[in-house]
């Protein structure tokens, strides 16, 4: 058991909330071309996170034609994404959700999700875009008492890692807001 995965992972900032999520068994330690391939596509998820994230802010009738204008193109190419999600994963409504957390060093999984082995693959279809799910190859770092398990991810490149970590820290910042704005709001 490596301790120090399981310290930095607590001490580090996480997305904790419920997702979209499966595990599926995966034979560890991933070939080189296999351990790309992921890193490839989790790279392009949190690039199109990265996109899909950037909402311009709320447009008042102060505001000029032209900001107007691209306000309402961006309402539309939003509702466009989210109609492509829904074709290209009907199903995601009637998926269970899981309560998850997680960051760049690993994931903290429910018994729901535990793999039977030592290794696989953890699949996160995040809600701003679940047509690219993240697909973070694991290994079993600690079972801990309640059930929950510890996964540390492998073959984690740098990049990745960093995507991650501004990933986890928008969502973090997101919350932030929305409980500050519950604050503010009630008298």
């Amino acid at each position: 058991m490596n301790a120090s995965a399981w310290d930095e992972f607590q001490q580090l900032l996480a997305c904790e909330g419920d997702w979209l999520a499966e595990l599926e068994p995966l034979a560890l330690p991933l070939d080189e071309r296999m351990a790309a391939g992921y890193a490839e596509r989790n790279l392009s998820a949190l690039g199109m996170l990265d996109v899909l994230d950037e909402r311009m802010a709320d447009v008042s009738d102060e505001d000029s034609p032209l900001v107007q204008d691209l306000a309402r193109m961006d309402a539309k190419l939003t509702a466009l994404i989210h109609i492509i999600n829904r074709v290209l994963i009907p199903d995601a409504l009637t998926r269970p959700r899981h309560t998850l957390r997680f960051n760049a060093v690993g994931a903290l999984v429910p018994p729901a999700l535990a793999p039977a082995g030592e290794g696989a693959l953890l699949r996160i279809r995040l809600d701003g875009c679940p047509s690219f799910p993240l697909e973070l190859p694991v290994r079993v770092e600690r079972r801990l008492p309640d059930g929950r398990v510890f996964l540390t991810f492998e073959n984690h490149s740098e990049a990745l890692r960093e995507g991650l970590e501004r990933m986890v820290f928008r969502h973090h910042r997101r919350r932030v807001a929305v409980t500050r704005q519950g604050h503010v709001s009630t008298p």
